[in-house]
């Protein structure tokens, strides 16, 4: 019995006549009415199958020509370097600066987003925040989620330069220095700041009370981001080490104004023998960080500036 052969050149040659092809084209251009052959000669070539029209639409990726969001279209149909609309939707929203409302997306890749969103939300894969009263999708990831959010907060206020400014410089911050700053600004902004800054920054208001406490306690960590033993627990257990807090004022003693309101308890911790530089107000390095010491002269200068009105503390 003598087998026959559907040479790929075949296909090849339909493509280089038109750009995109159905999978009853392709069959009558192999001579065959069987989808595996088909199947089969297409993966020796690089194509795609549209994320539109249900995958009825099949084009080779040296002849799509995708833009910077890796989307291609022809015609009406939609064909992405990430595969299927699923595929698609979360790289989009993952890499998005400030994430997606859902008819942002839609205009994006031409079709309806709004179940491969709420699949991709029960999968863990994307997260979504009511931002006045329209869902807003961002990474799953916690650190990239805040950022989107930020800085989708600071679009949303364009006439409020001083508000876009602080939510765009909160971005920039490491996981500590954010949930500090986000209490500085608490407590600046008095009773209802913690509220406040959790709308703004998109966190937890109870993160941001463990930041204000932190602040007042002194009790900040001076090299590392969390405490020992947070995160992730490692492949291999290492032996404890000494490493901890270093005190900034001693029990009793608070700050005012112009720093501590009674003497302080300088001390170097075990593993860092370097001496303690001074420190500032509200126990904040002015040499180590320089962030927290430009927030304390904005407060200085422009006290009733920085977030708008504020109330007076209950």
């Amino acid at each position: 019995m003598n087998t026959v052969h559907f040479p790929a050149e075949l296909l090849q040659r339909l493509f280089e006549t038109q750009p995109v092809a159905t999978m009853p084209q392709l069959k009558v251009a192999l001579g065959t009415t069987v989808d595996v052959t088909v199947f089969r000669k297409l993966s020796t070539m690089p194509y795609r199958t549209s994320y539109s029209h249900r995958g009825a639409y099949y084009t080779l990726d040296s002849t799509a020509q995708y833009d910077a969001h890796g989307l291609w279209f022809h015609q009406n149909i939609g064909f992405s370097r990430h595969g299927t609309l699923l595929e698609t939707a979360s790289r989009l929203v993952t890499h998005a600066a400030a994430g997606y409302f859902a008819d942002e997306l839609q205009a994006l890749v031409r079709v309806p987003v709004k179940d491969p969103l709420r699949q991709l939300v029960q999968a863990g894969r994307l997260e979504r925040r009511d931002l006045a009263g329209r869902y807003l999708y961002c990474s799953a990831a916690r650190a990239r989620r805040q950022e989107q959010q930020a800085v989708r907060q600071a679009q949303a206020t364009p006439d409020d330069q001083v508000q876009a400014a602080i939510v765009l410089f909160y971005s920039l911050l490491d996981e500590q220095q954010r949930r500090l700053y986000a209490g500085l600004e608490s407590l600046e902004w008095g009773h209802g700041g913690d509220r406040r800054m959790a709308e703004l920054f998109g966190l937890d208001a109870g993160t941001i009370a463990r930041g204000r406490q932190e602040l007042l306690s002194g009790q900040v960590l001076r090299e590392r981001v969390r405490r020992a033993g947070g995160g992730r627990p490692g492949a291999e257990k290492n032996a404890p080490h000494p490493e901890g807090l270093t005190p900034i004022a001693p029990p009793g003693h608070g700050w005012g104004s112009h720093g501590a309101t009674g003497p302080l308890d300088w001390q170097t911790s075990e593993t860092d023998q370097r001496p303690v530089e001074p420190l500032g107000p509200l126990g904040l390095s002015q040499h180590r960080a320089p962030v927290a010491g430009s927030v304390g002269l904005r407060f200085a200068r422009q006290p009733q500036k920085s977030l708008g009105h504020r109330e007076s503390p209950a």
